[in-house]
């Protein structure tokens, strides 16, 4: 809600400016509040009909002191052209005489004052609305303190509820620093509000009194002597009322009292009678047993034509047994019947648990002895379970009401399945992987990875098999159907036991909860441990199998394993999680063995021979990184792990190597490092490991051009930088000026030195050329190179040049455009 306009602090500062403007007596403040002026227009009956325009205004309670008393005023303030507040109006408080909230607005927020100075009555005076309720009350009530206070009595009030108003005071009321006048001028004191308004409040009360009664003397027509005859009739109408409601309560009393309690005595007869017979009717349906559920609950047969009966009996048993338990029936009355559903439901549940525990062995060895269930030479078929789901969720309800009956048969059941389905799905496995193997054609590459090209058509081909055939074991039916891979959601009814006889599905009104609780938990882990122990090893044969025909596939493979695993919780997921972190930590031994090859062949190449030109592990890491970024699916962690590996085994070799010959040291590394930048720079642009290296051999590059372009420079001009460096040492100890003056250093030396060293330039700077150009096999960094040195002498020799104008300012020397220019013609 915003803020009302009387606590705004800067609207009475601009309030008591614009005054003060135009008055020569500061006054002060009391309140101020932004208000829409209007004017009404006298009605039928004197009434205030309708109002014009409103206009925007500034209604302010002043006070002024002068001497002992306090004056206060009402001010209207309006806006000039510039915003600026200015007064338009002003009247004496002491002359307010009505305070009237107009009826014609609905809101209540709209009333005028009334002043009886004012010059012409017959003009209507103007209507103030504010923005709601509570500042209008808040504004009225600050005028009728005022009046109290200062002028000891309030304006006449027209058209306000007392009792909201003496609401809203109680429920806005502040403790202010307020001025009081007394006979040794005005002090202030710290009071309530409360304390205040009480007085309004009575004054206000007073007023309406008063109206009632002249209302009621109206209604009496009598002299203005006859006060006591008024009193005296006024008693006697009183007495008479009093006395005719005594008897009316005595007389009628005891008929009251009398009907009271009959009636009371029949609803409770009525209620008691109800009550009676539903238990009954209760009591009955609980102990009463249906034949037709009798018969099925002892003797009924568990084939799937009669499934429908067993599960309507079971759930007639179910919900019996816990009314019965839920009853308030004394134990007495019923101990029978409950021995009763206590035998009939042993006995059902050990018939049922009979055949269920039979059942499942024999379904599986049906399955087992038809070869159409597994894959044949030369085809490939996925497992098919769909049929043993069909004949197990035709159980599944069965199941769980043998769960609610009693939990303690759930454990042989549960093994009785594991068991036999273990040894189906073992055998899926075991026909399924062969097949695999068997039907993949990829051959390996016998080339080396470092030591000849690689085929990019074959590495894409055996990527196809390998990881295909992998993504196919491992998204079949052994996983799938126990931890939902890439398998369809299904119903809720359908959920009730695929493969798995402990998740079916819940029947109505049963008081199974989902299972959450540790122990549960590990009940069925060591379940699915049971259900898939010994199929790890034909998945490793089919990962041992695609690392022989292609070790990158490795790649592919751990991504899908990660994939899974980071989908499935460890404590749910139990032997299953287990099996796939296994695979995945197998996955990425076999790989590391193969990054441990590939740094193997990088260290072995020949160390003592001189290197020239680029090593060839490096483009063919460029030929493997690509290979490698084709095998990614998902997680990327294990290819940078080689990256890294790898590279870093790459540039400490690439250091030894260039040590065999020192001469030729930074040649081999600017060569092989610039090679290394121009086979990876696509990749580096993508792959932010790579990205790394890209950069730490690009910083290999840079020191060592400088220091060969350096070790070039000084060759040709060693006599000229060799005078500078011994400027350079003996400015140190001594001025420039006392340099001429040493020994070999005189202005005649210096010109010695300088035609030794410049004259022929052209020859020298073309030798300098072909010194670069002898010893770089990489003919495409020349001018990269070239660029370089003529750059890094250029800036040698203006440093040059700035020492010699402090030593021999007098001495001509060649500039360095000139020199440029001449580097340039060449």
């Amino acid at each position: 809600m915003a803020r009302s306009s009387a606590d705004d602090m800067e609207l009475k500062r601009s309030c008591e400016a614009g005054i003060l403007s135009k008055e020569k007596d500061r006054e002060t403040v009391v309140m101020s509040m932004r208000v829409a002026k209007g004017r009404g227009v006298w009605g039928k009956a004197g009434k205030l009909a309708s109002r014009h325009m409103a206009k925007p205004r500034v209604l302010a309670v002043t006070t002024k002191k002068k001497g002992q008393r306090t004056k206060a005023f009402v001010r209207v303030l309006k806006y000039s052209n510039g915003g600026v507040l200015e007064p338009a109006k002003v009247y004496k408080m002491k002359h307010l005489s009505k305070v009237e909230v107009v009826p014609n607005d609905p809101s209540g927020c709209t009333f005028l004052l009334g002043f009886d100075n004012l010059r012409s009555q017959s003009v209507s005076p103007p209507q103030w609305t504010m923005r709601n309720k509570d500042d209008r009350n808040r504004f009225l009530m600050c005028i009728l303190n005022m009046c109290k206070e200062i002028y000891g009595a309030i304006p006449k009030v027209v058209g306000m509820d007392v009792v909201e108003m003496a609401m809203w005071a109680k429920d806005n009321t502040t403790v202010k620093v307020t001025q009081v006048s007394t006979k040794d001028g005005p002090v202030e004191s710290l009071v309530g509000e409360a304390d205040s308004q009480v007085a309004i409040q009575k004054d206000l009360v007073l007023q309406t009194e008063d109206e009632d009664t002249e209302a009621l003397l109206d209604t009496y027509i009598m002299a203005i002597g006859e006060a006591e005859a008024f009193s005296e009739r006024m008693k006697r109408e009183l007495v008479a009322l009093e006395s005719a409601n005594v008897y009316a309560l005595m007389e009628t009393e005891t008929v009251v009292e009398e009907i009271e309690w009959r009636n009371n005595k029949l609803e409770l007869q009525s209620d008691s009678n109800v009550a009676l017979i539903d238990e009954l009717d209760k009591m009955l349906v609980l102990l009463q047993i249906p034949p037709e559920y009798e018969a099925s609950l002892t003797g009924g047969s568990f084939d799937e034509g009669n499934m429908v009966k067993n599960i309507e009996a079971c759930e007639w048993l179910t919900s019996a047994i816990k009314n019965l338990e839920a009853s308030n029936l004394d134990p007495i009355y019923v101990r029978e019947k409950r021995a009763e559903f206590v035998l009939l439901k042993c006995t059902f549940v050990r018939r049922a648990s009979e055949f269920l525990r039979n059942y499942f062995p024999s379904l599986i060895d049906f399955m087992l002895n038809d070869k159409g269930n597994f894959s044949q030479r030369g085809q490939l078929q996925r497992p098919d379970h769909a049929d043993m789901r069909y004949k197990c969720r035709t159980y599944a309800r069965l199941l769980q009401f043998i769960k609610n009956l009693d939990k303690s048969c759930l454990m042989p059941l549960r093994k009785s399945y594991c068991h036999s389905l273990n040894l189906l799905i073992r055998r899926e496995a075991r026909e399924f992987s062969s097949e695999l193997r068997a039907g993949s054609k990829a051959s390996k590459s016998s080339t080396p990875l470092f030591e000849g090209p690689a085929s990019a058509n074959q590495s894409i081909s055996i990527t196809d098999t390998t990881a295909d055939a992998y993504c196919k074991m491992i998204t079949s039916s052994f996983f799938a159907h126990f931890m939902c891979f890439d398998v369809a959601a299904l119903a809720p009814s359908d959920e009730s036991d695929n493969n798995n006889p402990v998740a079916v599905s819940e029947p109505p009104g049963s008081s199974a909860k989902p299972i959450n609780s540790s122990a549960e938990l590990g009940v069925l882990n060591q379940c699915l441990q049971e259900l898939l122990d010994g199929i790890q090893e034909d998945f490793y044969a089919i990962v041992d199998w695609a690392f022989k025909l292609d070790p990158l596939s490795c790649i592919s493979m751990h991504g899908i394993t990660d994939r899974y695993l980071s989908g499935q919780k460890a404590e749910v997921a139990g032997y299953v999680h287990v099996l796939l972190d296994d695979l995945e930590t197998r996955i990425s031994i076999l790989f590391s063995r193969f990054v441990d090859d590939a740094c193997y062949q990088i260290e072995k190449y020949e160390r003592n021979v001189r290197q020239i030109g680029v090593v060839p592990y490096i483009p063919r890491f460029s030929q493997l990184a690509a290979r490698m970024e084709q095998y990614i699916n998902g997680s990327r962690d294990l290819v940078d792990q080689a990256y890294t590996k790898i590279v870093t085994i790459m540039f400490v070799t690439l250091e030894k190597i260039a040590q065999v010959e020192p001469k030729y040291v930074d040649i081999v590394l600017l060569e092989n490092y610039a090679a290394f930048q121009h086979s990876l720079y696509d990749l580096a642009n993508v792959v932010p490991t790579l990205a790394k290296y890209y950069h730490q051999a690009s910083e290999a590059y840079e020191q060592a051009c400088s220091r060969h372009i350096n070790l070039v420079i000084y060759i040709h001009f060693e006599k000229l930088f060799q005078f500078a460096r011994k400027i350079e040492e003996l400015m140190y100890n001594m001025s420039p000026e006392e340099i001429p003056f040493q020994v070999g250093m005189s202005k005649v030396d210096f010109r010695k030195m300088l035609k030794s060293s410049l004259s022929g330039l052209d020859k020298t700077i073309n030798a300098m050329y072909r010194k670069l150009q002898k010893n770089i096999t990489a003919e495409e960094l020349l001018p990269s190179l070239w660029d370089k040195c003529k750059k890094e002498f250029l800036d040698k020799y203006a440093t040059f040049l700035k020492l010699i104008s402090k030593i021999y300012p007098s001495e001509t020397v060649i500039s360095v455009n000139e020199m440029k220019d001449t580097l340039a013609s060449l």
